[in-house]
């Protein structure tokens, strides 16, 4: 049995507690939130994951310290706007426990990956990430789910192997750290744009065509930032995009879906009323698209869609009649 801290009380961090607590393992969640805390100890319930019953070997509290003194290692679970912060708070009780990060995002002010921001504040720190197909809805009631973790470090790939791997979980490792974060974070660009797409009416045909032209974007400006391409063929690339920009528990596409129904942002935001990732990132991708003079049609026009109020049945037009292309 293995003690394990997990930093962040979303549903993410929630669904990963519950596959870990079935395994026998102690769990403490951090919640910066005194309510989120006593409806996990006192009422073992989750308002992100209705329905579930929060497993006995899972506690939660408000003290960083108490929640990561004696862990063997930590699951960075917030979102990642709230990295850099939420991580200065806790670094000094880090050691020499590796820090997993299970967030998929980017730090908007600086357009660095969470690897970058979590090295940047403690450099010595061991680093894994874990990624892939995975909603929370599903993970907690144990649903079978296959991931990714990527790391420099032997060490970091086996522990996780060996911790989270059963019947319903299967885990493979990499070694391109990179390219398993990048993929995470730019398919919700993508699952946004899936969402705009079922908002104003559009078919199967449509999605399998922004599902693969997309994939080639997230491909080209991942490799320019150091991925490897074929880790974005993978779990964390193509099988993220695709349960992500399919699935109604997506809060991505349920965001892009909204405003392609006509709700403003802050409507958009209020109603799915959790942080959606993609509308940070979608200003990161566009940022380094003109950094690294990539061709990104779908991330500049979704730009426009959500900053410069393009239409979104204007933004399909003005995307199929760019001018002629060979794939």
């Amino acid at each position: 049995m293995s003690k394990i801290s997990i930093i962040g009380s979303g549903s993410w961090g929630v669904a990963l507690a519950t596959h870990l607590a079935r395994g026998r393992n102690e769990i403490k969640i951090w919640s910066f939130d005194q309510e989120e805390k006593r409806l996990i100890n006192e009422e073992r319930k989750c308002k992100f994951l209705p329905g579930l019953v929060i497993h006995e070997n899972i506690t939660c509290s408000n003290e960083l310290e108490e929640v990561i003194q004696g862990a063997e290692f930590i699951l960075h679970v917030t979102p990642s706007k709230f990295t850099r912060e939420t991580f200065k708070q806790y670094k000094q009780y880090v050691e020499n426990k590796p820090i997993i990060i299970c967030s998929k995002g980017f730090e908007k002010e600086s357009l660095k990956t969470l690897d970058e921001v979590i090295l940047e504040e403690l450099p010595t720190a061991k680093v894994g990430v874990l990624s892939g197909p995975s909603h929370a809805e599903e993970v907690s009631i144990a649903m079978p789910t296959v991931l990714v973790v990527a790391s420099k470090h032997e060490d970091i790939l086996k522990m996780i192997q060996d911790t989270f791997m059963c019947d319903e979980m299967r885990i493979y490792t990499s070694k391109d750290v990179k390219g398993v974060e990048l993929g995470g974070a730019l398919k919700n660009i993508i699952a946004f744009c899936a969402g705009v797409a079922a908002g104003i009416g559009l078919g199967d045909n449509t999605f399998a065509a922004l599902i693969t032209r997309g994939l080639t974007e997230i491909t080209r400006l991942g490799v320019e930032l150091g991925g490897e391409k074929e880790t974005f063929y993978g779990l964390s690339g193509l099988g993220d995009l695709i349960v992500t920009c399919l699935s109604e528990h997506s809060r991505n596409r349920k965001a892009g879906k909204l405003i392609g129904q006509g709700k403003t942002l802050e409507e958009t935001k209020k109603e799915v009323g959790m942080v959606i990732e993609s509308i940070d990132n979608i200003e990161v991708a566009y940022e380094l698209c003109k950094i690294h003079n990539i061709d990104m049609p779908i991330v500049e026009t979704v730009y426009q869609v959500i900053y410069e109020k393009l239409e979104p049945q204007e933004a399909v037009t003005k995307l199929m009649t760019r001018d002629k292309k060979s794939e």
